[in-house]
């Protein structure tokens, strides 16, 4: 009897289960050798099989073909003597109604041994019913050793499961499994903490052909649920269609990452704007981390949102999140995450932090609108939306893209959203066609444009004194995103933008008598202010703030193209309304002009800042100002204030 089972998948003739007619041979000697956890639906009569004496009587003798699959060979259909123990290769001659199985003894001679591989039957992770035991088919998402049991998250094409296996008391369990590998895992489904779990029986590790199937099925079924959800834009804006595209290409990815298990960092500029976009799709993404896992805590263990205080991603932040995404991998088995820059990470600047974490292969998307360095940034990038790459510009902010964003990934949350677009275009005055539209949108959910000025302030105030805190409850609160009381969001903006206006009052009083006033050759009028000798330091409004404050004041004063600047040691902040200052190209230049004097920095059209060596700070802000007076009068580029209003 030859013995073919080395590397071969074989079954039972027709009639058996499904796993038992996988490439069945045609040959009537086949002798099939059953896997030990083989079921009655893995055999079929007619079929031959190896089985194991387990009991003589003097009738006959019962057989073992698996460890469930047992029968009598009634003497009438022995050919030999046996004792326990004995092999024999068995015809399944009967199953009858009772479940009994008759048995016949075959001769060995020419029979072809082919192994049998048990196929479970697989449950879908989105059907688990407490009590049942079950075998689950995915890929390993994480594996955490914890004080007792060793934790895997397993998921399939429709969740994530976290199945509890204990060897003894922190010993790893199952230690030839490793993230990424795709597994059965069989065991009973039962509760921890009101959350689903599998108790482990066992894991086993698929490889070969087996493996390879499974990961082609997960792949297929991963990228059709992760398609983005098709929703209408807020309101209609053609210059918003060139990005839809990127924005669903997003979406997509996204969720492809939630249904993979990697957990999610966000990061987003600490103003007004960059929390628009951010608050809308930590909630939209919270909502989808939620469904796939069916644990309302899973959202608050696979994403974290994080403030920058800088314009860029700075080499403090990048460590600090290396740091804690390592730390997650060593303490959890979580996969390093995904991170998301959001209103901030388009920049040359950026590309340094971006080399630190290349090491580690983590993706990185960017939204944002100030103005990018698509040739440096984007061989580093996963994905990349900004309305530049388009030719459009910074009145398309951050908060409107990822508030439709959001949407496509949660499209449930729209109600939650409709109002935060303008406030997001107030916060970074935006000058696009569509504000008016977007304003018209919140005036419907309740909020006229003075409310909305207090949103954006209430939320530059909260991001000033949160630092590096996210701030969640406050400043969902303060946006009214996911907050489940209108009479504490309303009393909690007025709190808030009362202290920004009153700080904001005695900022520019300090300072008003130290501005210095010129007029540029372009007719437009400079102003300019030394933060550091004559503002109030270390507390709201920042530098930048103050700056912006400033600038508007003059504005609202002279009804002309005005210029502002605001700065410290070793620092400027710009803005301007009414001139086009390309501020990144002015960091260029200013580069190539003044070697040693470290300039860096950048922004919009109308918004920037840099930052140079302190000694070199005169010949900078020199060289900046001739900059300025040589820049364009744009009419296009003036407040738009008074349309908002009307």
């Amino acid at each position: 009897m030859t013995d073919d089972s080395a590397g071969e998948d074989a079954g039972s003739p027709e009639g058996g289960s499904p796993s038992a007619r996988r490439d069945v041979p045609d040959d009537a000697t086949v002798v099939y050798d059953l896997d030990d956890d083989c079921t009655i639906d893995d055999v079929a009569e007619g079929a031959r099989y190896l089985a194991t004496v387990n009991g003589v009587v003097d009738y006959g003798v019962f057989v073992d073909v698996t460890d469930t699959v047992s029968g009598l060979v009634h003497e009438s259909g022995l050919d030999g003597e046996y004792a326990v123990g004995d092999e024999l290769v068995v015809g399944l001659s009967e199953i009858r109604e009772n479940g009994d199985l008759a048995f016949e003894e075959v001769d060995p001679a020419d029979n072809r041994v082919v192994h049998v591989e048990h196929e479970p039957d697989i449950t879908a992770i989105d059907d688990l019913t407490r009590g049942e035991t079950v075998t689950v088919e995915g890929e390993l998402t994480q594996i955490k050793q914890t004080g007792g049991p060793t934790i895997f998250h397993v998921g399939d094409e429709t969740g994530i499961v976290a199945a509890a296996a204990f060897e003894e008391a922190g010993v790893r369990a199952y230690p030839e499994a490793e993230l990424g590998d795709v597994a059965r895992v069989t065991g009973e489904v039962g509760l921890h903490d009101g959350v689903r779990q599998l108790e482990v029986e066992d894991v086993t590790v698929l490889d070969g052909e087996n493996a390879a199937a499974a990961r082609e099925r997960l792949d297929e079924a991963r990228t059709e649920r992760a398609g983005p959800e098709a929703v209408d834009t807020l309101v209609e804006w053609p210059e918003f269609e060139k990005l839809r595209s990127d924005l669903e290409d997003l979406a997509r990815l996204l969720r492809r990452t939630v249904l993979e298990g990697r957990p999610i960092r966000v990061r987003h500029h600490a103003d007004g704007d960059g929390m628009c976009a951010a608050i809308p799709v930590q909630r939209a993404l919270e909502n989808f981390i939620q469904e796939v896992h069916a644990d309302p805590d899973a959202g608050r263990h696979l994403l974290k949102r994080l403030p920058s205080k800088a314009p860029f991603y700075e080499m403090e932040d990048v460590t600090r999140d290396l740091n804690f995404a390592l730390e997650g991998r060593a303490r959890h088995g979580q996969q390093l995450p995904f991170l998301l820059m959001l209103d901030n990470g388009s920049t040359e600047e950026d590309t340094p932090a971006y080399r630190n974490l290349a090491h580690y292969d983590m993706p990185i998307a960017v939204v944002d609108h100030h103005h990018p360095d698509p040739e440096a940034v984007n061989p580093l990038l996963d994905a990349h939306v900004n309305p530049y790459l388009y030719d459009e510009d910074y009145s398309i902010t951050t908060g409107m893209m990822c508030v439709e964003l959001a949407r496509m990934i949660d499209p449930q949350i729209t109600d939650d959203l409709r109002h935060v677009p303008a406030v997001a275009g107030v916060s970074d005055r935006s000058r696009a066609d569509a504000m008016a539209d977007y304003v018209e949108l919140a005036e419907a959910e309740g909020y006229d444009r003075g409310d909305l000025d207090d949103v954006g302030e209430a939320l530059d105030y909260a991001a000033h004194f949160l630092r590096y805190s996210s701030g969640h409850s406050v400043v969902n609160d303060v946006l009214n995103v996911g907050c489940d009381d209108r009479d504490r969001h309303e009393e909690l903006v007025e709190f808030l933008s009362s202290r920004a206006e009153r700080d904001v009052d005695e900022q520019l009083d300090a300072v008003e008598d130290h501005v210095e006033h010129e007029t540029l050759e372009s007719d437009a009028h400079l102003y300019r202010i030394d933060l550091d000798q004559w503002a109030h330091r270390f507390t709201y409004p920042a530098p930048g703030k103050t700056t912006g404050e400033l600038h508007d004041t003059k504005v609202e004063e002279t009804g002309d193209p005005v210029i502002t600047i605001g700065y410290g040691p070793d620092f400027a902040v710009l803005r301007s309304d009414g001139v086009r200052l390309d501020i990144p190209e002015m960091v260029e230049e200013l580069n190539e002009e003044l070697p040693g004097a470290g300039v860096s920095g950048g922004g919009h059209l109308v918004v920037g800042s840099i930052k140079f060596v302190k000694g070199r700070r005169e010949q900078v802000i020199d060289a900046l100002v001739e900059k300025m007076g040589e820049a364009e009068i744009d009419e296009a580029l003036s407040s738009t204030a008074a349309a908002l209003d009307d």
